[in-house]
């Protein structure tokens, strides 16, 4: 009795790394050929570009108050300002805050002693209350 070559059933193979997916089909030696020959070349691009652990870190979010103590400890609260004026200047630094987030952020700041508030209702002035602490001469 002769044996008769098997033939090998197709199978298909969908495989997804990061963001590349791919899907092969064919015989069983076909399909682990070719998903070598792509996780090959997928390591050794992995290898030539940075890992994601590896890249700088993108910047920590600042508090709506973290950035306008910075103001004032830049001496730009020496002058009155409005609500608006602080809502541009920190929108012209590329923080974009709702502007009942700036006025909740300014009262904080009153209420801590950082700034004082002169006024009417809609219209109050904000300017510093004490001038910021200086850094220490080296």
């Amino acid at each position: 009795m002769t044996e008769q070559p098997q033939t090998q059933q197709p199978i298909k193979v969908r495989m997804k790394v990061g963001n590349v997916e791919f899907e092969i089909e064919g015989t069983v030696d076909q399909a682990n050929e070719a998903v070598g020959k792509f996780l090959a070349t997928v390591t050794e691009k992995l290898k030539e570009s940075p890992l994601m652990a590896e890249r700088e870190a993108p910047p920590r979010a600042e508090t709506c108050k973290v950035i306008i103590q910075r103001l004032w400890e830049e001496g730009w609260f020496t002058t009155a300002r409005g609500l608006g004026e602080v809502h541009s200047e920190m929108a012209r630094r590329g923080f974009h805050y709702d502007r009942t987030a700036v006025a909740h952020a300014l009262i904080d700041l009153v209420k801590d002693g950082v700034l004082t508030r002169e006024g009417r209702p809609r219209r109050y002035q904000y300017a510093q209350k004490r001038p910021p602490p200086r850094e220490a001469k080296k």
